[in-house]
């Protein structure tokens, strides 16, 4: 019986784009690579198995490789996002020191010493130890002046 390489690089897809939208790209890109050599092996598979009177067209197994190496440029193109995701992080996290930043819940407020940037978030130290996550409701503003008073 004949494999359905296919139905094969179809699942591999949607796996594949699962595994971008669900994990990093590098965990993705590794996802990718076990579904590659997978679907290898199926159209491996697929053809020592083939009816020989009645053959697999060359243009559907072309088209299914095709397939499949679109699934593999977008992996590489989510492994170039996420980096200059994260360099664009670092560089709104260094542009955040010397400002002030108040907490969403505005309990915890003071001028940001250090910024540390995770995968899915930053957390900003201030000059009194306090650390408070960079988020929705943050508050980020210039240092208030100092000995100046209005006329």
């Amino acid at each position: 019986m004949a494999v359905d390489a296919t139905a094969a690089a179809t699942a591999a897809t949607k796996t594949s784009t699962t595994a971008a939208s669900n994990s990093t790209a590098s965990q993705a890109k590794a996802k990718a690579s076990l579904d590659y050599d997978s679907f290898l092996k199926l159209l491996i598979a697929q053809m020592k198995n083939q009816d020989p009177t009645n053959p697999m067209d060359a243009t559907e197994q072309i088209s299914q490789l095709a397939t499949f190496s679109q699934v593999e440029q977008t992996i590489q193109t989510n492994t170039n996002l996420e980096t200059l995701i994260t360099g664009n992080a670092l560089n709104n996290a260094s542009s955040y020191i010397g400002k002030t930043i108040t907490s969403a819940d505005e309990k915890t407020s003071g001028v940001i010493a250090s910024v540390r940037v995770y995968s899915d978030t930053m957390v900003a130290t201030t000059t009194d130890g306090k650390e408070i996550p960079i988020g929705v409701g943050v508050r980020v503003g210039t240092k208030p002046a100092t000995g100046t008073t209005g006329s």
